[in-house]
């Protein structure tokens, strides 16, 4: 990718970020959740590999004993959310060159348990989660820049029932360009943000329309030898309101915002790696607000 269409590149992004932020006054879904698992990506977020087929492990944990309202007060006595999740992520990118940049797929394939207790009661759930899809990803590369983008599909495939407090499925479909692009340094810096929009279409089953959400992954690391040490986490938004039957959901829309921080490593070896990451969440509103831990693990083909 030569220096005119990074520049390109970079300025559309700009004009975009802009935009969103301009538009905030304009600013949780259904259950105080959304579909993206938010903090999910780290190191080198933008890199999408060489050509090639990649199998990716997320393990993740998340607790929370907050259901934080619109004022960031908590609002739900003896609330209690666990989710213990396992994402298998299949990669495959193409040697075809589009826009001259690379052709990729991916599909990712959950597995939940979630936990919810309230003081009207409790629920397990265990089951497979709404299945993700991306049949057009491109990404451009640089000796230090490095871009992606595409539009991840999710699809309500997870079990759903709107008289059950615990569910794997949310039961309505959402649409999520993404933009993704890392800086890596001479001497090994890796600053990473992946940028994500989501479009979500009503629940037919509760007549329930989950606002628009913005947000992003985040990380600042440094690699040493196999290793990369960093800091990482997430920023998550609500743009439009919910609405109930086709109403807005009074008094603020019910819309979501969270900001999540914590330590990162990883280890390469061969043609694997390891990565290790806590997460802090914090300045929410409309949401669960707890803590999360994730293990990933990639293995290139």
């Amino acid at each position: 990718m030569g220096k005119t269409s990074i520049k390109k590149v970079r300025f559309i992004f700009f004009i975009l970020l802009f935009f969103l932020v301009l538009n905030e006054n304009t600013l949780a879904t259904e259950g105080g959740g959304g579909a993206y698992p938010n903090g999910a990506e780290d190191f080198m977020a933008g890199a999408v590999p060489p050509p090639g087929t990649y199998f990716l492990n997320y393990l993740t944990y998340y607790s929370a004993d907050k259901f934080m309202d619109k004022n960031g007060k908590s609002s739900i006595k003896d609330f209690e959310l666990k989710v213990t999740a396992n994402v298998f992520r299949f990669l495959h990118v193409t040697n075809t060159k589009i826009f001259d940049g690379n052709w990729a797929m991916h599909v990712f394939i959950p597995v939940l348990n979630v936990d919810v207790s309230l003081p009207i009661g409790s629920k397990s759930k265990t089951g497979l989660g709404d299945i993700i899809i991306d049949p057009f990803i491109l990404s451009w590369h640089s000796k230090n820049w490095h871009f992606a983008t595409g539009l991840d599909i999710y699809i309500p495939t997870g079990d759903y029932d709107k008289n059950r407090l615990a569910n794997t499925g949310r039961n309505y479909w959402t649409f999520e360009p993404i933009f993704a692009f890392s800086y890596i340094s001479d001497n090994g810096f890796d600053i990473s943000f992946k940028f994500m929009y989501d479009f979500n279409t009503k629940n037919t089953d509760t007549d329930y329309l989950s606002g628009q959400e913005f947000h992003f992954d985040y990380t600042v690391g440094k690699k040493i030898d196999n290793w990369t040490f960093g800091l990482g986490g997430y920023f998550y938004k609500q743009i439009t309101s919910d609405k109930d039957n086709g109403l807005k959901v009074e008094p603020d829309g019910n819309k979501g915002q969270a900001f999540a921080i914590g330590p990162q490593i990883k280890y390469e070896y061969k043609n694997t790696s390891f990565t290790l990451k806590y997460q802090k969440e914090m300045e929410v509103k409309n949401r669960p607000e707890g803590d999360k831990f994730w293990f990933k693990f990639v293995y290139a083909f």
